[in-house]
């Protein structure tokens, strides 16, 4: 059931890949199926704790025409700030659980003549709904996996790699790949697609700029992953309220805590959504939505990843 662009979901089956990640099954309430979703499609999840919400985005990892149950897949991780830890930890069969309609941010470029999709570790699972259409159309596509070798296993068990084209690769820790020797001497309309940490997405798209690889045909998808620093306090101008926003802390999620209702879709500063005009305060920008120019007027600010260089921040909000 869709109610003001949420849908009820009940989540089916939880299923342990490995140590650290867990695939999650969710099923319309009530029956019925879910809306189509594109390739590369994420979906806002909210988790209710007693005393808690959490928000956060995941791409889908099942085919665009599922449309019975939908699946993502999340890696437990130590500097979690408690959405992983709740969904490994307290989300079991049966439970209830709130979806946004999907939405993709990270699109297959139509026109591409071929396709390069680089991940890294969990980064790969927007590439789980790539698969089945660049196949379906018969594209040229290859896919490069980079992870710790004791996940080799996992991730070749994900991706299943007796389809042409997909590569996992083992590499060892504080190794770098060597993504010059797979974006060097690409045919003309190729286009190169990565996700995962953000050093990983750092260097490739350094490294195909630096063969001359133009800008439209880079492509980055980033979730999360939002960083702390010093606490600073934001102050609403349209309320005059004050929230105190925690080093740990993001800024929508000290708004959210404090009961506001703020914009978002990503949560990881790609779409802008979450954008919010800055009256006073220096922000510290920390999105890939802004130009150089805008963060420097320093007008606007992304609140799901951005924070305060200043110790206060107005917000237009």
């Amino acid at each position: 059931m869709i109610v003001e662009g949420k849908l009820s979901a009940r989540v089916a089956e939880i299923e342990l890949l490995n140590p650290t990640l867990k695939r999650f099954r969710f099923v319309p309430e009530g029956g019925g199926t879910f809306p189509t979703s594109p390739p590369g499609a994420h979906v806002l999840v909210t988790l209710r704790d007693t005393d808690r919400v959490w928000q956060n985005a995941y791409s889908l990892v099942t085919p665009p025409d599922q449309r019975d149950h939908y699946a993502i897949i999340v890696r437990r991780v130590a500097e979690s700030r408690g959405g992983s830890h709740f969904l490994h930890d307290m989300l079991k069969a049966g439970d209830a659980v709130e979806l946004g309609v999907p939405a993709s941010l990270f699109p297959i470029a139509s026109r591409a003549r071929k396709h390069i999709l680089i991940s890294g570790g969990i980064g790969v699972t927007p590439f789980l709904s790539y698969l089945p259409v660049l196949a379906l159309r018969g594209a040229n596509y290859e896919l490069h996996q980079f992870c710790a070798g004791d996940e080799v296993e996992t991730f070749r068990d994900l991706l299943g790699t007796d389809a042409a084209g997909v590569h996992v690769h083992g590499v060892a820790r504080g190794a770098r790949p060597d993504l010059a020797a797979l974006l060097a001497d690409q045919p003309l309309g190729t286009h190169v697609y990565t996700c995962g940490p953000e050093g990983l997405m750092d260097a490739v798209e350094e490294t195909a700029r630096g063969l001359g690889w133009t800008p439209h045909a880079i492509h980055r998808e980033s979730f999360g992953g939002a960083k702390g620093g010093e606490p600073f306090v934001v102050t609403l101008a349209r309320s005059g309220r004050s929230i105190e926003v925690g080093a740990s802390q993001t800024l929508l999620e000290a708004l959210e805590e404090a009961g506001i209702e703020a914009p978002c879709l990503c949560r990881g500063g790609a779409c802008g959504v979450c954008l919010l005009p800055v009256v006073e305060g220096l922000p510290d920008h920390r999105d890939h939505v802004l130009s150089d120019a805008e963060k420097s007027e320093g007008r606007l600010i992304a609140t799901c990843v951005s924070r305060a260089r200043s110790e206060t921040l107005v917000l237009d909000f």
